[in-house]
């Protein structure tokens, strides 16, 4: 694998804020308590951490309930050990591709401070709690052509009309045989499968098939997986929780000032916060329901603190307050959560760990390679909708003859009609005025006849249309980056499951950028 770089602010979709995170951090250092690329972040990061020795020994017995034996359990009980954190939603099957890939940065990060004189371990936050179904319930596959499928699940009447933690959604009929169909044409669909199968069997939940399928996947590179739907966690957290819980109108009024700071500093909230806002949920009867608290019931509702569930903005301060985290491994819209989290740190937690971006990756096979090259394309250049891709592919294939005849017609006729104009201002000013509107119009069907050329030699082309539609949906599948729709599961299908190993040494924690790697 020989991987490129590509920086975000290159590719659709990234905010301002993250832009900026990654590119210019004194715009938004104000934000943020340490600059992850700055000498010295990790080990002041570290040296803030207090960690009492009981918490570390609650939290090494709920781990080592959750998790295999390993080292890393091992480490982790040992005095001083620091944890990088990330963390996603137990989305089927491993959910996006993106899963695997914070995973890894987190790993390598670990790896990189331990190596530096820094013990850490990587953990891993599955965000059980979540109760957003429809946004867990499916994976996104291709086959050996290329052809997108959804596979998925659904609730039945009686699960949609409830609010119950997604992560403890029951398979009873893992859709296994539909994945199977879907990874039809690779040579490693049976190990996918036989590793998928082994993770979801009969009586599997959402969150217990996704712990064993990343177990499975990561074992090469090792990495602590933490449900904090457990007893045993939401015990070890109650303490912050309560805390949070009494001072609920002064957090909430830290939070609107940060929203308004953002905003005048031209960033947008990640999370909408108003005076309606609720930072809490109630587990409840084995549903999470928004919780908005009166003044009067926060001391009541502390008793009830391991109960309570946080909202997306106080739940990095939650995790943070149970993990001796160093740092914290996240996509960028989670970056723009600790832009607004931080007060909360600051008020509950008195300290904050580094974040930084993970890994991103567009993986390309040889034949993606090579149809770029052939069509003169960069992976920018595929990262539009279906039809704007066949029309540049198309205006490579128009043969050169008619390209400059079409250049020379066009230039020709610009030239004629601007000496026309020329003329018909010395005559009547007027007519030299209508003459502009004309001469729009008529350059205007010469790039249309133009347009229709090209579409005609792609008609024309089967190969070349097919192709289109290839690099499309591999590169930029449904109109999103590869990476946040394709499961990694058909890579692996195609490539082996030490696929995973191979990236691991791809991922490089101080490269922000975007890497783009072929297969």
């Amino acid at each position: 694998m020989d991987p490129a770089c590509l920086k975000h602010s290159d590719l659709p979709g990234t905010s301002k804020l993250f832009s900026d995170f990654l590119y210019d951090f004194a715009r938004v250092s104000k934000f943020y308590a340490h600059d992850p690329a700055q000498d010295g972040s990790y080990e002041a990061a570290a040296a803030q951490i207090q960690y009492p020795a009981e918490r570390r020994a609650a939290m090494a017995a709920a781990l080592a309930a959750q998790n295999p034996p390993s080292e890393l359990l091992t480490r982790f009980a040992q005095p001083n050990t620091v944890a990088v954190v990330t963390g996603q939603q137990v989305g089927l099957f491993g959910g996006p591709a993106y899963t695997i890939y914070k995973a890894l940065t987190a790993a390598k990060l670990a790896q990189n401070l331990t190596a530096g004189g820094i013990s850490a371990v990587p953990i891993f936050w599955m965000a059980t709690e979540d109760h957003d179904f429809a946004e867990v319930n499916h994976a996104w596959v291709f086959d050996g052509n290329g052809h997108t499928a959804k596979v998925g699940v659904e609730a039945s009447a009686e699960w949609s009309r409830t609010q119950k933690p997604a992560g403890v959604f029951p398979l009873e009929q893992p859709p296994i045989e539909a994945l199977r169909a879907a990874l039809s044409g690779f040579p490693y669909t049976k190990d996918v499968i036989a590793a998928v199968e082994e993770a979801y069997q009969p009586g599997a939940t959402l969150g217990s098939g996704f712990r064993a399928l990343v177990l499975k996947l990561l074992a090469g590179v090792g990495v602590l997986l933490l449900d904090p739907l457990d007893p045993a966690i939401r015990a070890i957290g109650a303490p912050l929780m309560a805390q949070a819980v009494k001072a609920a109108p002064e957090l909430k009024t830290a939070l609107l000032e940060r929203t308004a700071a953002l905003t005048a500093a031209g960033y947008h909230a990640q999370v909408l916060v108003d005076a309606k806002t609720s930072l809490f949920f109630l587990l409840e009867n084995g549903e999470r329901k928004t919780l908005r608290l009166k003044d009067s019931e926060c001391a009541a509702l502390a008793e009830r603190a391991a109960a309570v569930s946080p909202n997306a903005l106080l739940r990095p301060v939650w995790q943070d307050f149970m993990l001796p985290t160093v740092a914290y491994v996240g996509g960028p819209g989670e970056l723009a959560y600790f832009a607004q989290s931080s007060v909360l740190y600051e008020k509950l937690l008195g300290r904050m760990p580094v974040v930084l971006p993970r890994a991103c990756f567009t993986l390309l096979d040889a034949r993606c390679e090579k149809l770029l090259k052939r069509f003169g394309l960069k992976l920018t250049d595929v990262m539009v909708n279906r039809d704007r891709l066949r029309e540049r592919i198309a205006k490579t294939l128009v043969p050169m003859t008619l390209v400059a005849e079409f250049e020379a017609t066009a230039a020709e006729t610009a030239r004629g009609l601007d000496h026309l104009a020329a003329s018909l201002q010395k005559f009547d000013p007027t007519l030299a005025a209508a003459t502009a509107k004309s001469r729009t119009k008529v350059l205007y069907q010469i790039e249309k006849l133009r347009r229709k050329a090209e579409r005609e030699t792609l008609r024309r082309d089967a190969h070349a249309s097919a192709d289109a539609a290839y690099l499309g949906a591999l590169l930029y599948p449904e109109g999103h980056l590869q990476e946040r729709l394709h499961s990694i599961l058909p890579f692996l299908a195609k490539y082996g499951l030490d696929l995973v190993d191979r990236l691991y040494e791809q991922v490089k924690p101080e490269c922000p950028d975007h890497r783009i790697t072929t297969l």
